[in-house]
């Protein structure tokens, strides 16, 4: 039996009053391991240890010794790559083949490449005249945020983390983490990576539990957290900018999605298909950039839905571990009767199901599992519930359109904005249509295509913020000007 236990000062401590909760495997629903739920104690201490660490010596370390501990803890990522690979896909299901050329590789990158790119951005500095013509020299100067309260999502757990958790430390700051009760276990681990590291205890805490009367809202409201970073659902993220009001904290949200992809008649239809299945159906649908709506103009629409069809009775579902399996469950049973209900919500609201809409049968062993079918509808009307709201699962709804205005009209017509994808080969009209797409991300002939160098973030009711490159900067740190009078 394990225990994930809470990582805090450097050392894994229970709750002390003595609350745990199931840690299930959503491919067969097998017990994994309890999880301790914090209390206010051990937020309290989690914080606490976390401000020691800002002032004592983790403050005192240049940035090239910060660096230096970064990318340290980046390689042993992946000298520990099985432990973090079977730890990942046991918490979230998803096939080995897709952990180990993403969420580990990805999420140990996140640690060296925030850590080199901030560390050599310059700051700014102006010359002032003065009525005595002597002058004065302005510097600007960046000092850490203070202790960073890390909420991450359940999804691809590890890397959404260390892209909060990277830049935050890069920058000097502290860090207490809350992943997501559906996978504690990369998380945690990564403790025991910090201490063989030499990080100093206190820079990186780890504290398990839910939301509400639990870690997450006793993390949020702690009055000595200087920022709090979120990825997750908009309701949440509302309740986090309520709690981040009282003291004016920093708050960096990225929420929900309903995200469109436009197809245009003169795309390369191969590569279309391609990118679109990838953001409709990878992770069983469960990113957030993730392609639930998809235009298609008329002259292609039928080839297009043939292949995309075509496409998806290839998918294959099966154990994380099975090299064939490129399709896994969802994170838990929860979650699949939340996109159940959705497919069937499409049918009630009239749409044809082109294929799935259903739950599998795997077989005795795997039919306890939260598998759920890889689905394609059409026919839904715009308004339609299932063409408004955010599913998270393996679905598309693919629509026709005739004309430019038209589909930036339909694109638009939601209220997240997070990102968007265009296949087109006509280079003027993928500007020009990507300059009107009111998103914070917006992919031509391609998906999920990150240079993390580059700004990240949602419009609308996506979030609120940039991270990203030197972005980061301004979420991780302070600015503050430093007036020299010659």
């Amino acid at each position: 039996m394990n225990e994930f236990k809470h990582f805090i000062n450097g050392a894994y401590v229970g709750s002390a009053s003595g609350k745990t909760f199931e840690n299930r495997c959503p491919v067969d629903n097998s017990l994994i391991g309890l999880v301790h739920e914090a209390g206010l104690d051990e937020v309290d201490q989690a914080v606490r240890a976390a401000k020691s660490a800002l002032k004592g010596p983790w403050g005192q370390l240049s940035q090239a010794q910060r660096i230096e501990l970064l990318n340290s803890v980046a390689e042993r990522i992946n000298q520990r790559f099985d432990e973090f690979l079977e730890a990942e896909c046991r918490d979230t299901g998803k096939p080995y083949s897709i952990a180990s050329h993403i969420d580990i590789p990805r999420g140990a990158a996140n640690f060296k490449a925030f850590s080199e790119t901030l560390a050599n951005h310059p700051t700014e500095a102006f010359r002032l005249d003065t009525p005595d013509q002597l002058g004065a020299i302005n510097l600007g100067h960046r000092t850490p945020k203070g202790v960073i309260a890390v909420i991450s999502p359940w999804n691809l757990p590890l890397l959404l983390m260390t892209w909060k958790v990277g830049p935050a430390l890069a920058c000097g700051n502290t860090v207490v983490v809350k992943p997501s009760e559906e996978t504690p276990a990369t998380t945690t681990l990564l403790g025991e990576v910090m201490n063989e590291c030499g990080v100093p205890p206190g820079v990186f805490n780890v504290v398990h539990g839910f939301g509400p009367n639990s870690a997450g809202e006793f993390l949020t409201t702690h009055p000595l957290i200087d920022a709090i970073t979120f990825t997750g659902e908009t309701r949440t993220g509302e309740a986090i900018m309520k709690a981040a009001a009282v003291g004016l904290r920093n708050i960096s949200l990225e929420c929900g999605g309903k995200n469109p992809g436009i197809v245009f008649a003169d795309c390369d239809l191969e590569k279309a298909v391609e990118g679109t299945m990838r953001s409709a159906f990878v992770n069983c649908g469960q990113v957030c950039l993730g392609t639930e709506r998809v235009y298609v103009e008329r002259p292609v629409y039928d080839a297009f839905l043939k292949r995309m069809k075509e496409q998806v009775a290839k998918l294959k579902l099966g154990r994380p571990e099975d090299p064939a399996a490129n399709f896994g469950p969802l994170v838990s049973l929860e979650h699949r009767n939340k996109v159940k209900y959705y497919y069937d919500l499409a049918v009630e609201e009239g749409a044809t199901v082109e294929i799935g809409g259903g739950i599998p049968d795997m077989g005795e062993e795997l039919n306890g599992g939260a598998w759920i079918e890889p689905t394609i509808w059409t026919g839904l009307a715009d308004d339609a519930r299932v063409i408004r709201e955010e599913i998270f699962g393996p679905c598309c709804h693919i629509r026709p359109f005739d004309t430019e205005e038209e589909v930036i009209q339909l694109a638009n017509d939601t209220e997240y904005g997070l990102a968007a994808a265009i296949w087109t080969e006509n280079s003027s009209r993928a500007i020009r249509v990507a300059e009107q797409i009111e998103a914070g991300l917006v992919w031509v002939n391609s998906w999920f295509l990150r240079d993390l160098r580059t700004a990240f973030g949602g419009a609308k009711q996506s979030g609120i913020g940039r991270e990203g490159g030197v972005h980061g900067l301004e979420f991780y740190t302070e600015l503050k000007n430093i007036c020299i009078k010659l």
